[in-house]
């Protein structure tokens, strides 16, 4: 299992929301290069960044430091927020990431991810970040009435090879993650899950590997010292 630490680009600085709400923000750092340097010291594998700005509709220039972190790391690194259409996707892509995660526009315009993966195959992901086991979009401002499991089978079906599974009530709790749901996804389809939201311990992780997903994104417990990247990664290995 790969342990992805998380960092949230907000007007250029490494920050994280609790339970997604863009009142209750905690900054980390206002150097999120550096940010991402310390994550791969420590033996990251995998970056999992998201711009905010662009997942809360607004314009972003975020893109100048996710093309700095890619030129400056050496781990792969995938990307959400805020792609929301095929001139967005291609030009998040073209800064070499390695993903590109839909979430927003994978439940509106389902014929984008599939045209994505068509063009890009596994470098297209998708993001269903659910609450009470219902899809949010719009950064999780609007609740549909799309469950998450039967949306996660549509994006198998639409050529997808990673999900990214986020439950917005955990996300940012420090209270751990909704291994119910999580299982739930990760039985459904057979690609790869990621999982997100909550995750605080060793326990956690050990839950997590146990019911099969392929990732854990981390990002408060790491930012706070509840969780030791190091030790996470070698419960995860």
């Amino acid at each position: 299992m790969l342990i992805l630490p998380a960092i949230d680009l907000r007007d250029g600085k490494c920050v994280n929301l609790v339970q997604g709400r863009a009142g209750e923000e905690t900054i980390f750092s206002d150097q999120p290069v550096d940010m991402a340097l310390q994550w791969q010291q420590g033996g990251a594998e995998y970056l999992h960044l998201v711009d905010l700005d662009g997942a809360f509709g607004k314009v972003s220039d975020n893109l100048y430091i996710v093309k700095e972190i890619v030129e400056t790391l050496h781990i792969p690194i995938q990307l959400g927020g805020g792609i929301r259409t095929r001139e967005r996707l291609d030009t998040v892509l073209e800064q070499n990431v390695t993903r590109a995660i839909l979430g927003t526009a994978a439940l509106k315009n389902p014929a984008l991810v599939e045209a994505g993966c068509k063009e890009y195959g596994p470098r297209i992901a998708v993001g269903i970040d659910a609450k009470d086991g219902m899809v949010a979009t719009e950064g999780w401002l609007d609740v549909s009435e799309k469950p998450a499991v039967a949306f996660a089978k549509e994006m198998e079906n639409c050529g997808v090879q990673t999900i990214i599974y986020t439950d917005i009530r955990s996300d940012g709790m420090l209270q751990g993650p909704n291994l119910e749901t999580t299982e739930a996804i990760a039985n459904a389809v057979s690609v790869d899950v990621i999982a997100s939201g909550g995750i605080t311990s060793i326990q956690d992780l050990e839950a997590l590997k146990a019911i099969g997903v392929h990732g854990a994104i981390v990002g408060r417990a790491l930012y706070t010292g509840a969780l030791d990247l190091k030790a996470a990664i070698a419960v995860a290995r």
